[in-house]
């Protein structure tokens, strides 16, 4: 697979790090993204690098098209080709629908899902004239199908996604690319540390395997679909939950 080359979005630091190092070691070479934490996408590529594959660092907001038109170019310049997208940059609003303000449902909305689609777009203009076709795989979460109360914004991005995810394979597939969708459980990174010090004993208490999930699976999942053993798959959302979202009792409400 030395001649792959796969595109994440949002890869400074989490759950997007993470899928770009599982694409290093499978075997790919990595563009990533990122828009404000330059640092931490420079310790990513030093991370890929060491693995022996070629990784390049792009800077925009996957939500505006003139930036993200300036990524991909980048990409073709330096590769040649782009065989894999990974959607995985998003944000979110700790807020009830009350108080949400609009600026931050604006926000959310255009990274979250424009920036999707955007990406989606890109990706498939560029896939649909090479050989082979192309995979594109964007990361949900259990907010594709759940309601969480107080996060309205990332919730409508999220159910967006799932449908945009659908539609997609449906329309690209004659193209020989294929969409489909990562719905991650509780994963346990450095944001969600912060906004609970007790998250892996509180989400591990609910979930049916007994533990939060990882970066590593996450980035299994995705190796999977971007893999040539997937390529009569589209049009799906795998949940990378250990049982979560088939168990869990709602309404959540957040704290």
């Amino acid at each position: 697979m030395s001649n792959k080359v796969a595109f994440v979005t949002g890869a400074s630091k989490g759950v997007g790090r993470g899928i770009a190092y599982g694409m290093a070691d499978a075997g790919w070479d990595v563009a990533i993204n990122y828009n404000s934490d330059l640092s931490g996408a420079e310790e990513t590529q030093a991370k890929i690098e060491s693995k022996g594959r070629k990784c390049i660092i792009l800077q925009g907001n996957v939500g505006v098209k003139a930036e993200a038109t300036r990524m991909f170019e980048a990409i073709i310049e330096e590769f040649g080709k782009l065989d894999c997208l990974v959607n995985n940059a998003g944000r979110q609003t700790w807020a009830p629908l009350l108080e949400l303000k609009e600026e931050d449902w604006d926000k959310t909305l255009t990274t979250n899902l424009k920036g999707s689609f955007l990406c989606t777009q890109l990706a498939a203009k560029i896939m649909k004239d090479q050989d082979g076709g192309g995979s594109i795989i964007n990361i949900g979460s259990g907010a594709n199908k759940q309601p969480f109360m107080n996060l309205v914004d990332y919730c409508a991005s999220k159910g967006g996604l799932d449908q945009l995810t659908r539609v997609s394979a449906c329309e690209l597939g004659q193209y020989g690319i294929r969409v489909n969708c990562v719905g991650p459980g509780a994963i346990e990174i450095e944001r969600t540390r912060e906004e609970s010090p007790n998250y892996a004993e509180t989400w591990s208490a609910i979930t049916p395997m007994g533990r939060v999930g990882t970066v590593e699976d996450v980035a299994a999942a995705v190796v999977f679909f971007a893999a040539d053993q997937a390529e009569f798959i589209t049009g799906q959302t795998l949940y990378v939950d250990g049982g979560l979202w088939t168990k869990a009792q709602w309404p959540y409400e957040a704290d």
